[in-house]
């Protein structure tokens, strides 16, 4: 399979899940892939593994963002596709809110977004042979949940800002779009989960079963599921697509 041979991807919080998930499926398509985490220990197996390079990236910290870029551009020659995966979450009713939690994941799920893509597009307008942005929103972001104002609030401003930036970048072809991923399988699932264990007094595991069970398409999503995706929008397939999210949660939320 070789729908990305030739391209270069970035893809941010990189270094496991679906992060991993993406580097691997962008690997097998032939794309040049440089894994981009705050854990660079980790990054470094991801990328050895798919034969790409490590970068360490903290996607709040707009220095370590264009020292990032910059590094990718000088190893690989340029960024053809970005994935803006790196996310965080938390949850607590409104009594609990803290200002420092609120900036964090602004800063992290929706800053992190805007800015890792202002690093990116000028290497891509200057190449003036496009490009491919995936954003990361979820499932939640298309719907509010009790104690989760915050996290829900920042998928739902991904996808506004998938939209704006989309339309800004449309007239050098380059297409924003983004994912909106339902319940997946992965470790920052089991933080979910306790999280849950502690707000709706409910035993450890007993949320993340429950939400299995209840998507339409019988399970939790894996990994892969969400990574296949990523390689259509980053493809050829997908060049007439852009501004769009596109929710791959198993029929959890109809459009």
């Amino acid at each position: 399979m070789t729908r990305l041979n030739g391209r270069t991807a970035l893809v941010t919080g990189g270094a496991r899940g679906i992060g991993r998930a993406i580097c691997e499926a962008y690997a097998r398509e032939g794309a040049q892939v440089a894994v981009a985490d705050l854990d660079l220990t980790k990054a470094r197996d991801t990328a050895t593994a798919i034969g790409g390079v490590a970068v360490e990236m903290d996607v709040t910290d707009h220095d370590q963002i264009k020292t990032g870029v910059a590094q990718v551009e000088d190893e690989l020659g340029g960024i053809d596709i970005l994935v803006n995966n790196a996310g965080v979450f938390n949850m607590a009713p409104l009594d609990e809110i803290t200002a420092q939690d609120y900036r964090r994941q602004y800063d992290v799920n929706v800053g992190g977004a805007i800015f890792t893509t202002q690093a990116v597009v000028p290497g891509m307008k200057a190449r003036g042979k496009g490009g491919a942005i995936i954003n990361f929103s979820s499932q939640a972001g298309r719907r509010g949940e009790p104690n989760i104002t915050i996290y829900c609030s920042t998928k739902a401003a991904v996808i506004s800002v998938t939209q704006c930036l989309a339309l800004e970048l449309a007239p050098h072809n380059i297409r924003v779009n983004a994912i909106a991923p339902g319940v997946v399988d992965t470790p920052m699932w089991d933080q979910v989960d306790a999280l849950f264990a502690k707000y709706e007094n409910r035993e450890p595991g007993e949320k993340k079963r429950l939400v299995g069970k209840y998507v339409p398409l019988g399970h939790m999503g894996r990994p892969d599921e969400i990574a296949d995706p990523c390689v259509f929008l980053a493809s050829d397939d997908a060049r007439y697509i852009t501004a769009q999210t596109l929710n791959v949660d198993g029929g959890n939320w109809m459009n």
